[in-house]
């Protein structure tokens, strides 16, 4: 497989109607590509809190249509990272899109476990409940967002719902870049799963972004790695390479633990 991480730089100096249509230019030069990523919140910014209510978006509202056209002119799949979702009871949601190659939507995931210790995304946004994989023709993606990073027992769900591919669309923080790098690759190799992690560049609500989104196999070796600034970063990989670790190598198999629920409380 071909895959895109399109690292976009979120800044506040560029309205989100023009951000959009930068990404879904940067989506639609990705022809070549299988599979193209985006990150969280790209729309507004993932630290931009005070924004959130604002640019708040129904379902199938803006960035919905314009991604769903990219994906379609492009010709792949796209998970178009995460925008601000407005419910019908008017609840907030970090929610991701994924669209098929010919524009349709193929998921929908509400991030569930919510930064902000209290604050922010914490206490602004409702917390989803269903763990999401999408079965793409060369894998099956299993879907989370940012801090969802730092709890395993998403990514072993993922795995019992017959996720191969783990990707993160994240707006992770310059502060804590170590633990992004060292994250990705241990939920790889303990789920021996390909980790495809796509963050922003830039600065908003005064955070720098950490970049540096990862691709990472599943033995834990990282395939490409781009760097701070907006890149497009394109990786070739073998799908096939997650079933025959797990076969070579059969860790899963010896879990005594449990399997995490599909729906959670």
């Amino acid at each position: 497989m071909h895959a895109s991480l399109i690292q976009i730089a979120v800044n506040q100096d560029e309205s989100v109607n023009s951000r959009r249509e930068r990404a879904a230019s940067l989506v639609v030069a990705q022809r070549s590509a299988d599979l193209v990523v985006l990150p969280e919140l790209w729309t507004v910014g993932a630290f931009a809190y005070t924004t959130f209510a604002d640019e708040a978006e129904p379902l199938q509202g803006p960035t919905h249509e314009v991604m769903a056209k990219a994906a379609a002119e492009a010709g792949v799949w796209l998970h178009a990272g995460s925008f601000v979702e407005r419910a019908e009871d008017g609840t907030l949601y970090n929610t991701s899109l994924v669209f098929s190659p010919e524009g349709e939507r193929a998921a929908s995931y509400r991030k569930i476990h919510r930064f902000g210790f209290d604050k922010g995304e914490a206490v602004m946004m409702g917390a989803g409940d269903e763990l999401v994989t999408v079965a793409l023709p060369e894998t099956t993606l299993g879907l989370a967002t940012c801090y969802d990073l730092r709890f395993p027992e998403q990514f072993r769900g993922l795995v019992d719902a017959g996720a191969e591919t783990m990707v993160v669309a994240a707006g992770w923080p310059e502060r804590r870049r170590s633990h992004w790098t060292l994250l990705a690759q241990a939920r790889a190799v303990e789920n021996q799963a390909y980790v495809l992690a796509v963050g922003s560049a830039g600065t908003h609500a005064r955070v720098e972004q950490a970049g540096h989104s990862i691709v990472v196999d599943p033995w834990g070796e990282v395939l490409a790695e781009a760097g701070a600034g907006e890149e497009v970063l394109t990786v070739e990989f073998d799908p096939a390479k997650a079933t025959t670790t797990r076969e070579q190598f059969p860790a899963l198999k010896d879990r005594r633990l449990g399997i995490a629920p599909r729906r959670l409380p």
